[in-house]
């Protein structure tokens, strides 16, 4: 699978801003990578203090509490961060990383019987999932129910919203248990949990659940599939780092920055702002384009070029500052696992069937992967 094509690069080099309708909403588009990271930054400007306004589009109609960590500012930001970044460190303790490790070589393990196979939906999407309850240290089980709401916790195929409360519903239930029995998972230390000295509310219990559900769903997903098509489409790859599996740190990084799944985030600048001559008023949103910045050239050598060894890699993927992604470590682990045991255990990949997803807005038409994904896997 080559590059995605770069739908921002005009406006990149020749302005550096992308004014764009967003589903009724004007939304300025800061594009260049080091002005990207000064404004992810520099959150007194473009602040983040902004509840259900930091997706884009704004998510005000799909939930009714803000998300934590992610929808607040520092100081606040930091000490809500530390209350469940014990969770999310997880995914570097080596009992966890070894119970990843074993999950993903079971679910490789019927795709190696050479059937074509569907793995959008058939093995990233259960791959995630189960991925999740090692990290929030409930039962793998659990990932049944997770499984059952698709890829996108809000959206169904072609990206409308879905109806109803499903993710609400579930967390509700999940708290109220964790209240009656707490334990040692991710609910009993969110209902247990003090922050400046008094308990969460339920409120804030279900905005840190429904990030950690929402956040890292699909892009996990996205970027499991994006990087077995690029084995398929360019099985020297695969050989490349078969031939040194040290090569895989780097070669994950490079499918993160390439299969970046998330275009952009928003920003709420409270005082307005200058945005490369655009007048960005006061209470008006601009978009850190995370998309975009994986694709400067000033940062990155040949930047629609896929190469596995590239080095410096500074990309955006994982946000950047302040707000750096909680489940970094945990997408790493999961890809680093997957490309590993793709090298032990994988002689060829062939792509039977795909259906590509494409975001498309007023300004741009972006590649975003595959809405599914049938391939074949050659057993070595």
């Amino acid at each position: 699978m080559s590059a995605p094509a770069d739908p921002f690069r005009d406006a990149r080099e020749s302005r550096g801003v992308l004014r764009c309708p967003f589903h009724g909403e004007e939304i300025t588009m800061i594009l260049r990578h080091a002005e990207v990271r000064a404004a992810a930054r520099d959150w007194a400007r473009f602040s983040s203090d902004a509840p259900f306004r930091v997706p884009i589009p704004s998510e005000e109609a799909v939930r009714s509490m803000r998300q934590l960590p992610i929808e607040t500012n520092p100081p606040e930001h930091g000490e809500y961060r530390a209350l469940v970044e014990p969770f999310f460190d997880r995914a570097k303790d080596p009992a966890v990383m070894a119970r990843v490790e074993a999950l993903m070589a079971r679910e490789l393990e019927p795709l190696l019987a050479g059937r074509p196979t569907e793995v959008v939906h058939g093995f990233a999407l259960p791959v995630q999932s189960r991925a999740l309850t090692h990290l929030l240290n409930v039962p793998e089980a659990e990932a049944e129910i997770w499984i059952g709401w698709g890829v996108h916790v809000f959206k169904v195929t072609g990206g409308e919203f879905k109806q109803g409360t499903v993710l609400e519903d579930y967390l509700a239930r999940k708290f109220d248990e964790a209240e009656r029995q707490p334990g040692a998972d991710f609910f009993s230390a969110l209902v247990t949990a003090t922050f400046r000295g008094r308990p969460l509310t339920r409120a804030e219990q279900m905005g840190f659940a429904n990030l950690a559900f929402a956040g890292g769903r699909d892009t996990i997903i996205h970027t499991i599939c994006c990087a077995l098509a690029h084995l398929a489409a360019r099985p020297e790859d695969l050989e490349f780092l078969r031939a040194d599996p040290r090569r895989i740190v780097h070669a994950a990084e490079e499918f993160f920055r390439v299969f970046m799944p998330l275009t952009h985030i928003g920003r709420v600048c409270p005082a307005g702002a200058e945005v490369h001559g655009v007048h960005v008023a006061p209470g008006e949103r601009v978009s850190l384009a995370w998309a975009s910045a994986n694709f400067d050239a000033a940062a990155f050598p040949e930047p629609e070029r896929i190469k596995l060894d590239r080095k410096p890699n500074p990309h955006l993927s994982f946000g950047f500052g302040p707000h750096l992604c909680l489940g970094a470590p945990h997408a790493r682990l999961i890809l680093r696992t997957l490309l590993r045991l793709c090298c032990e255990r994988v002689r060829r990949v062939t792509v039977v069937a795909a259906r590509e997803r494409v975001e498309r807005e007023a300004g741009y038409d972006r590649p975003l992967g595959f809405e599914s994904l049938k391939l074949r896997l050659e057993r070595i």
